[in-house]
């Protein structure tokens, strides 16, 4: 493998001001992005990126779920391409960093590797996944979940947002309906840089997380029925009402999953009650809760736990699951490729175990697969204030570098 060295990688500069430029696209007024999946926002990022593709001169295509990607040539064309990347879209009022790091430090890793003038043995392609965040059309990952199977390209173009717009129609819209057979359909691996969303790395002042795989998840939508009748002429102790009884057992799954001490995690997310009038008792709430845990045994077993718990209360509560995922482990090989690398680069690292769904895990279901995590300020995300280091920005781009260049040369 032809040598490459950290002490000349990545420009910070460079990535600095594409990242800068790109947030601009968007922009709040507290600094954060809006800038929804296939939206006007949506084309303007996705025109620049493959903008700046082409000036590095690298390939571009886009497939059918408009999943942008941009190829440098390997010694080998045959060979099965190495993947890295994220996504452009966010969330309402989101952060800069979110999904658009890993888009542009990819950018950043494979010019540094073309400017060293030195072909790598594989092809590296870099693939900017079509509404990742699922905020505008749901349900979330919609362009790696096609790729990984996990979807029908039906399903997808026949999701609706909020007011009724097709995604297959606003797909069109924006121009970037493209060909089938622009899919990618086999890689040698896949490793997507990502902020970390939570706090970890920051609390214990790592520089880069090494991420081992994705806490699978159970959401359940409960509805706790009751007896709606009005609230100046009914008795406290003739009321049935079903907030309150909801509200006892959000408590107790709180304390529940308090308790347990071994990384689950438990969240009502959403609630409702009806029928959600001043002066009206509330005779049916509804929310939902979202169990998520790394281990396949202790998930079920925390669902059944929180299911007896909800079924011990004396309320009328009907239970739907709405959703699940198996926790994903990712490639034992390419994160160890990760570790290398980060000793190469001479940062400080942890193994870690992401929270929150990427494209990652779809990708994991085709190829190897793993994800580099850099410390996000105060664990925020989802957020205007989300923020990322430009120090640690530059340190997890050396990361993906490295590693790169490691796995395009196996």
């Amino acid at each position: 493998m032809p040598d490459i060295h950290v002490q000349t990688g990545i420009k910070l500069e460079r990535l600095k001001n594409r990242m800068k430029t790109m947030a601009q696209i968007g922009a709040t007024d507290k600094g954060g992005v809006s800038r929804l999946a296939l939206t006007e926002e949506d084309r303007k990022a996705r025109k620049l990126f493959i903008q700046w593709m082409q000036e590095l001169g690298l390939t571009t295509r886009v497939d059918d779920l408009g999943n942008i990607y941009g190829r440098l040539e390997g010694i080998d064309p045959k060979a099965s391409p190495v993947l890295t990347g994220s996504h452009l879209d966010s969330v309402p009022k989101g952060g800069k960093f979110d999904g658009t790091l890993g888009v542009l430090a990819a950018l950043e890793a494979v010019e540094t590797i073309k400017e060293k003038g030195i072909k790598p043995l594989r092809s590296i392609e870099i693939v900017s996944f079509t509404n990742e965040e699922g905020a505008r059309f749901t349900p979330q990952m919609l362009g790696s979940g096609v790729i990984a199977g996990k979807f029908t390209k039906d399903y997808v173009y026949g999701r609706k947002d909020a007011e009724g717009l097709l995604f297959k129609e606003e797909l069109e819209r924006i121009g970037f309906m493209g060909c089938p057979e622009n899919r990618i359909t086999c890689a040698n691996s896949f490793v997507e840089l990502h902020i970390e969303q939570g706090p970890i790395l920051e609390a214990e002042e790592k520089s880069i997380g090494v991420v081992e795989g994705i806490a699978g998840f159970y959401w359940l939508k409960l509805k706790v029925s009751g007896q709606s009748d009005h609230s100046g002429s009914t008795p406290m102790n003739m009321r049935k009402d079903s907030l309150v009884a909801a509200s006892s057992i959000i408590t107790d799954i709180y304390q529940w999953a308090s308790e347990r001490k071994d990384g689950l995690v438990a969240t009502v997310g959403q609630i409702q009650a009806f029928p959600g009038i001043i002066n009206a008792i509330p005779g049916e709430t509804v929310f939902t809760l979202d169990i998520r845990h790394a281990d396949p045994e202790k998930l079920e077993e925390a669902v059944s736990e929180a299911t007896s718990i909800i079924q011990q209360s004396s309320a009328d509560v009907t239970i739907t699951e709405i959703g699940s995922n198996p926790p994903v482990r990712f490639s034992k090989e390419v994160t160890s490729l990760i570790e290398e690398s980060c000793k190469d680069a001479n940062v400080s690292y942890r193994k870690i175990i992401s929270g929150a769904g990427h494209d990652a895990m779809y990708m994991n279901n085709i190829t190897e697969t793993a994800m580099i995590f850099v410390p996000s300020t105060n664990g925020k995300s989802h957020c205007e204030e989300e923020h990322t280091a430009y120090p640690d920005i530059e340190k997890g781009a050396n990361v993906l570098y490295l590693t790169l260049w490691k796995l395009a040369n196996r």
